[in-house]
């Protein structure tokens, strides 16, 4: 295709708004790549793709296309033996989720008994999926630069220890730091870090007093930054841990790659697939932007445009235009005032030519046809150059020249202005001889002219037709409609006589012009008179035929109305009837009713004195508890111990149990007593010393209580399903059982749902005596669905 044409018909702007309809790179070098193909077959299939994406999307919306990346590199690295980045991972999984994506996107689409997508259906189908590597790499990796602690539990055992040992360190060096002997020698009472060791900064002079290793100093010189001996150790374990970790990770991120190696081909695959889903889907959504239609293609060199918009031009204010060419006509020649809109019609049909022959839908209405062109050729525009001392003619005709040079049967030419900038009678000559020409090659031409020899010429030769762009000569302003068959006629001494002119000068211009000149003018105004009247009169039988239209519906309408009343007037005799039967049942449902309504009175009273009685029974049975508890609470020591310690063993005679002494006897006797997992508070005459057999008993029975609950229990609840209550019954006694059993961290799922057990489980939580903090869960432990606890 004629490179040149593409630039004067601005192929290159719709590339590029279809270039920004692409979802990724992979499709925007597709959309970069796009050109008009001159075989009829090929374009077919590529107006099909575009038809489909078009449809599905005005059917089911956008494709989940976000997420397709280049994975060349990564692919070749894996194959290779080598292993990924967690970016580099993440990307494939992207990829992996997309495929997958498509793959339920066009399920939906199947369901659709009256729908058809081959082309987009055979894409996606040689998708291939692989949800147990995009788990996994999910499940291992958060983002590009954190793996997860559940990619492995060796990593998560890692991560644990150094926790701990970060733990131990800040200890170590905080009691250093908070010692009153070291305070001395200190310069600020910190723990930092240098060369990924904890250190504390101490003054210069006192750096012999505190024993170490000196990592760095201050630009000053004032401060030296130590590493206690007392830390080195725990430092250098911390930093075999973080070695280790380093390790675990690199072992992780090489056995995610290995996973992705054993499907590379198919994985590779599936991205140029994605680059061309991505493609034809841009070229969907540019024809939803543009209002744009399938056009029929033809390669008979037939132009049939219905009601064509030019894609560039603001789509409130563009006047359609319909266009036909190279069916009874091969050359078209449109005259009409300049700013008319005759330049805006050459492009408007070569640019459309160029579109459909490229795979994209036109905006223009539905059964438009476009022929399939070798050629498209295109002289539009003032090209002088100073450069080459080329005048506006000159430069034309350059052009002109080129273009037959390269014209062959089947090609496209546009030609603007043809012959002007120079004598008009020599550009008028020079303009028929070449549109003779093109006519005897059969070649497809359309141009614009202000000549009357064109008119004429387009008038008596055969298959060449005169057409002109509408001007409103009350308004002086155009309409821009194209009105083919009908040669422009020249406005100048009308518009001058609107303007003012002299009408003395206009007469002696008339006077100054050929008699046969003057006639065809006439002739052209005679006709453009008829062409409004007949216009007006279509107009008016329009308006007629509809009113009759619409008046055969009123009388249909009214016939129809006629039988439905006839119809109402039977279903409401029906209706009465119904309502009366169902009165009669209601009646007769209301007596049973009454007669239930007695029954459920006397059952009433019946449960009234059961429930009475009931409660006189339990009154009973509550006194006779408390007379028991108060006896058995007011059970004595005999002998009740003297000087108990902290530590010593006691039975409670009140509770029949062993504890051990947590505090001293108050001044009125009381102290706390630890009696299996519960602390009380009793006097001390309710006490006696045990020996230490049933010590070690108890002590015994306490651990193997809290051994069992720890085996049994796990570090998470799921609530999911459970009404607020039902879940807060539940979360007290998982919380105790976590208490017993050491948990340090546990995790209560509720899931996302509207979010009430989410805020109903933190409620209950913030009051909690065994909770010391809790938060909500992170990337990958489960988010806004899972809250962490931290167990006091």
């Amino acid at each position: 295709m004629n490179e040149k044409s593409l630039k004067v018909l601005e192929f290159h702007k719709i590339k590029d708004l279809l270039i920004n309809k692409a979802e990724s790179q992979l499709g925007k070098e597709l959309a970069r790549e796009i050109k008009p193909l001159t075989d009829i077959n090929e374009i077919q299939i590529l107006q099909q793709e575009t038809d489909e994406a078009l449809t599905l999307l005005i059917k089911r919306g956008s494709p989940p296309l976000y997420g397709i990346n280049s994975i060349y590199q990564e692919i070749k690295r894996v194959e290779m033996g080598g292993s990924l980045t967690p970016g580099g991972l993440l990307k494939i999984s992207d990829s992996l989720r997309v495929s997958r994506g498509l793959k339920g996107y066009i399920k939906e689409s199947k369901d659709d008994k009256y729908s058809s997508y081959p082309i987009i259906e055979d894409l996606i189908n040689q998708l291939s999926v692989f949800k147990h590597i995009e788990d996994e790499i999910n499940n291992a990796i958060i983002s590009e630069e954190e793996i997860s602690d559940n990619a492995s539990s060796t990593l998560r055992s890692i991560r644990k220890q150094i926790v701990s040992k970060n733990d131990a360190i800040k200890d170590k060096l905080n009691s250093i730091i908070n010692s009153q002997s070291n305070k001395k020698y200190l310069q600020d009472s910190i723990v930092t870090m240098r060369e990924g060791r904890y250190v504390i900064p101490v003054k210069q002079e006192n750096r012999s007093s505190i024993p170490g290793l000196i990592h760095d100093m201050s630009s000053s010189g004032a401060t030296v930054f130590i590493e206690p001996m007392a830390v080195v150790e725990l430092n250098n374990q911390l930093r075999e841990l973080e070695i280790k970790e380093r390790e675990e990770i690199e072992r992780i991120l090489m056995e995610l790659s290995n996973l992705v190696a054993s499907e590379a081909s198919k994985i590779a695959n599936n991205e140029k697939i994605l680059k061309k889903l991505d493609f034809i889907f841009a070229k969907g959504k540019l024809a939803i932007d543009l209002n744009a239609t399938k056009p029929i293609l033809n390669d008979r060199g037939y132009i049939n445009i219905r009601k064509g918009r030019h894609p560039l031009l603001d789509t409130k204010k563009v006047v359609p235009i319909d266009v036909y060419l190279g069916d009874e006509f091969n050359s078209l020649i449109i005259t009409g005032p300049n700013t008319g809109g005759k330049t805006v019609t050459l492009k408007t049909v070569g640019l459309f030519t160029l579109m459909a022959q490229a795979g994209l839908h036109i905006p223009a209405d539905y059964n438009s046809e476009i022929a399939v062109f070798n050629q498209v050729f295109a002289d539009i525009g003032d090209e002088q150059s100073i450069e080459q001392s080329l005048s506006t003619f000159s430069s034309h005709m350059t052009n002109i020249v080129d273009i037959l040079n390269k014209v062959e049967y089947n090609s496209l030419v546009l030609f603007d202005e043809l012959g002007a900038g120079t004598d008009p009678t020599e550009g008028a000559a020079l303009a028929m001889s070449i549109l003779d020409h093109l006519l005897k090659m059969e070649v497809r031409t359309i141009a614009t002219t202000h000549y009357s020899q064109l008119k004429i010429y387009a008038l008596t030769t055969e298959r060449v037709r005169n057409a002109s762009v509408e001007f409103d000569v009350e308004t002086l302003s155009p309409t821009y409609r194209l009105l083919i068959g009908v040669p422009g006629k020249s406005n100048a001494f009308e518009i001058s006589r609107r303007l003012g002119l002299q009408s003395y000068i206009i007469d002696y211009a008339k006077d100054l012009i050929s008699k046969e000149n003057i006639e065809f003018e006439d002739v052209l105004q005679a006709m453009d008179r008829d062409r409004r009247k007949i216009e007006e009169d279509k107009a008016e039988t329009e308006r007629l035929r509809f009113e009759i239209e619409s008046l055969k519906r009123i009388l249909s309408a009214e016939k129809e109305k006629t039988k439905d009343m006839r119809e109402k007037i039977l279903h409401k005799a029906r209706e009465e009837a119904r309502l009366i039967l169902k009165e009669a049942k209601e009646e007769a449902d209301l007596i049973v009713s009454e007669l239930r309504s007695i029954s459920a009175e006397i059952e009433k009273d019946r449960n009234k004195r059961i429930q009475e009685a009931h409660e006189m029974l339990k009154k009973k049975v509550d006194e006779v508890e408390s007379s028991l508890s108060e006896n058995l609470l007011n059970i004595k020591s005999k002998k009740p111990p003297k000087n108990l310690k902290v530590g010593e063993t006691v039975e409670v005679l009140s509770l029949n149990q062993v504890g051990t002494v947590l505090t001293e006897p108050d001044e009125k006797g009381n102290l706390d007593v630890q009696v299996g997992i519960m602390k009380v508070n009793v006097h001390i005459s309710t006490l006696r010393r045990t020996d230490s057999e049933e010590k070690e008993k108890n002590t015994f029975k306490a651990k193997k209580i809290a051994s069992n609950k720890s085996r049994a229990i796990k570090n998470e609840i799921d609530l999911r399903g459970k009404t607020i209550e039902e879940a807060i019954l539940d979360i007290d006694k998982y919380l105790d059982d976590s208490y017993i059993a050491g948990l340090n961290e546990v995790y209560i799922i509720h899931g996302k749902g509207t979010g009430a057990l989410r805020d109903g489980v933190k409620n209950y939580l913030r009051g909690h005596k065994h909770v010391k903090s809790f938060r909500t869960g992170k990337y990958g432990e489960g988010g806004d669905g899972v809250t962490v606890v931290e167990i006091k």
